[in-house]
């Protein structure tokens, strides 16, 4: 997404000797190919630093099928492993945040590669419900991924093309979910054909996306700066911005927002391929490939999202891209709830594939208005909205954990509740004045001049 003439000029005005820069440096274009400013290499790194974190988050969840074989799990303790997976990872966005503003993206990321490896890999020593619990509580830290790419590309980016970068690069990251249906249950598959049981295969499969944290994680501290000048985080005000984050009531209602489009879609990434094996009786291969649809959407939809959000920006402002969140989760609810209500697999997912395109642009949505709200904890600001979406992730996970409750009703229910929350989108509101604040430069002025 390039500027426009008259946008160059205001930024020549500005000071910056560079189209392709503001005046403070930050990137106003995405040059997909360009891998020399620190820009996109933020970008690329944090998009494939999430991709790695989503796999390993679900690398689970399309071999439940064989874990509850082995492990002899109920009903009720697969819905405590889907609750414990996300639920922790509430605080871990939060704590992401805050370390970000404190300690910049580059360290944060870094150490979280590293770390969230050790029980990605460990899970396969589970041989119990509770240790199998354990593990998963302990792998939803590097869920926590998301909220250090959405800062580090929200500080890397003008704001005329933020939206769209955030989005892509979450979007391309949460590729991860769709591509993990598929990929966990081929790998299994492969190291049974190699002669291991088939109970082995799952532990087995587990360490192949831990190895790929390792390598990306050296890969992100190496490749990396945490922003456009290269200056160090060290002695930013981490605690102040959190507290800025927290007192702002827009901050909540994104925090709630999110809860409906990005809870809801790790909430189905956990439980689609079991939902397709028992209630239209496919197999584990085929389950895992229509499961798959939601998340491979991201590899374009989440994009969309981002830069639907730019252009009703542009066009409308700030208000405008709330409008649009708003309007997007209310459709994304609805076609949730009429998945719900089809019984044969040909109606179901098509409904599925119109969810999957609505969720995924609702969340390039949001993140297309997040970089507004308090801009100097920005941070701060990805973080609690961030774990919004995992927030919304637990409450789900107690529909489906239900014993009273079919998966179906559970699934009507969900998309009830997401179309009624995207009234909060109506609630948001923004002073002109806090938008040149994003980057030390007057967006008023920009479109003034691009009037005339």
């Amino acid at each position: 997404m390039e500027l426009s003439p008259n946008q160059k000029a205001t930024l020549v005005a500005e000071g910056s000797d560079d189209f392709h820069t503001d005046a403070n440096g930050k990137a106003t274009s995405i040059r997909l190919l360009d891998f020399s400013t620190p820009a996109m290499r933020a970008f690329h790194l944090s998009w494939f630093a999430f991709f790695m974190c989503f796999l390993a988050w679900f690398g689970i969840a399309p071999l439940m099928a064989l874990v509850r074989d082995d492990l002899k799990l109920s009903k009720a303790q697969i819905g405590n492993t889907v609750i414990a997976s996300v639920a922790i990872t509430v605080l871990a966005r939060v704590l992401a945040g805050w370390l970000c503003d404190r300690f910049g993206p580059r360290r944060t990321y870094t150490a979280l590669l590293l770390l969230g490896a050790l029980p990605v890999m460990g899970i396969g020593l589970a041989h119990s419900y509770q240790s199998f619990l354990l593990f998963r509580l302990a792998i939803g830290l590097v869920g926590a991924s998301f909220v250090i790419t959405q800062h580090h590309t929200s500080v890397m980016f003008s704001p005329h093309v933020v939206g769209t970068a955030n989005a892509t690069s979450a979007g391309w990251g949460n590729l991860g979910g769709g591509v993990v249906q598929w990929f966990m249950p081929l790998l299994a598959a492969a190291i049974v054909g190699l002669g291991a049981d088939r109970f082995l295969s799952w532990r087995l499969a587990m360490i192949v996306p831990g190895i790929g944290m390792l390598i990306t994680g050296f890969l992100y501290y190496r490749l990396t700066q945490d922003s456009p000048d290269g200056r160090p985080f060290s002695a930013r005000p981490g605690t102040q911005a959190l507290w800025e984050a927290a007192g702002d009531y827009r901050v909540w209602l994104l925090f709630l927002l999110y809860a409906a489009c990005f809870g809801v879609e790790i909430t189905i990434d956990n439980v689609a391929a079991l939902y397709f094996k028992d209630s239209f009786h496919v197999g584990l291969k085929m389950a895992g490939l229509l499961a798959s649809a939601t998340g491979m959407m991201n590899i374009f939809a989440r994009s969309l999202g981002g830069i639907a959000g730019d252009w009703a920006g542009n066009l409308g402002g700030l208000r405008a891209r709330s409008l649009l969140l708003g309007l997007v989760v209310f459709l994304e609810g609805g076609a949730l709830a009429m998945f719900s209500r089809f019984t044969s697999l040909g109606p179901a997912a098509a409904a599925y594939l119109c969810f999957g395109l609505l969720v995924c642009m609702a969340c390039g949505v949001t993140y297309a208005v997040v970089p507004f709200v308090r801009p100097g904890a920005v941070g701060s600001v990805s973080g609690i909205v961030g774990a919004g979406g995992n927030a919304g992730a637990v409450f789900a996970g107690f529909l489906f954990k239900a014993q009273s409750i079919s998966e179906p009703r559970a699934l009507f229910m969900l998309g009830i509740a997401v179309a009624f929350s995207a009234f909060c989108a109506l609630a948001l509101r923004f002073r002109e004045s806090e938008v040149p604040e994003i980057v030390g430069q007057s967006l008023l002025a920009i479109r003034t001049q691009a009037s005339d």
